[in-house]
Formats: C-alpha cells, structure tokens, sequence
C-alpha cells in the first residue's frame, strides 16, 4: 500500500512539473501534499473560458511568475474548473469533484472564489478577484492563516 502512495506522489510531482503552474485537480491529493508539506491549501473556483475576473485573475496574479514562485514553496494550488465551452471540457469524474468541491466550500456559485484552508480542509479565509498585484495578493492570502 505505501508503495502505491509513493508511486501516485511520484507521478503527481512529476506530471505537475511539467506545468507552468502546479496545479492540484484533486482534493484528496492537495490534502496529502499540504499535510506533507506543512502548507496551506489555496482553493480557487474558476470558470476558465467565460468568466471575465476569472481571466483576469489568473492573468494578473497566479500566472506571473512572482506569484509561481512564491506558491511553489509557500501553497498548495488546488484548482475547481467549470469551463462551458465543449473544447475546455472536462470529464465527467473531474466535473463531479469540483461540483462536490463547490458544495461545501462555494454554495453561493461566486466566480472566481478562492478559498484558504489548512489540510484538513478548515477555513481560514476567503476571497475574490480585487485588482491587486501579485505581492499584494499574496499579502492577502497570508493574512488569513493562523
């Protein structure tokens, strides 16, 4: 069984690596990596094709690079898509992860919300698209945690 465990964490780090951003589409995993790493999760609702601050968002603050580098070390990014467009779209188990996701942690359906939690899923604080800079958002992200 651990040696399971070990080849998932093996495969997660490797594949998301490989991305720009890393990434989490997994709860269960985020967890893992957060209790790990002793990190904060940061749970971002999004809808990536059609939700105007989301786009801006993702734009101002988590694809720079001031921002990737501080997350790398300091979060666990764990992402809840909800694309409309057919091309973005996803399957049908990550769809319902992210609807269940949005059950407990977003009912009001708000876009982009972004929700900071410790591994086990506790809250400590919530927020949303604000035209800050990535500095400044990392500020804000880290005022929540205890």
């Amino acid at each position: 069984m651990k040696n399971k465990a070990w080849i998932l964490l093996t495969m997660v780090f490797g594949i998301s690596a490989t991305f720009a951003q890393d990434w989490q589409t997994d709860f269960n995993t985020a967890k893992e990596l957060a209790e790990a790493k002793n990190l904060p999760i940061i749970l971002v609702f999004q809808g990536s094709d059609w939700c105007a601050p989301c786009i801006k968002l993702d734009r101002a603050v988590w694809s720079t690079q001031e921002f990737k580098d501080y997350a790398k070390e300091h979060f666990v990014m764990l992402q809840a898509d909800f694309p409309r467009r057919k091309k973005n779209a996803l399957s049908e188990e990550q769809l319902n992860k992210n609807k269940t996701l949005a059950e407990r942690y977003n009912p009001q359906g708000i876009f982009p919300f972004v929700v900071v939690m410790n591994a086990n899923g506790k809250v400590f604080g919530e927020t949303s698209y604000k035209k800050l800079s990535p500095k400044e958002y990392i500020s804000e992200i880290n005022s929540f945690i205890k």
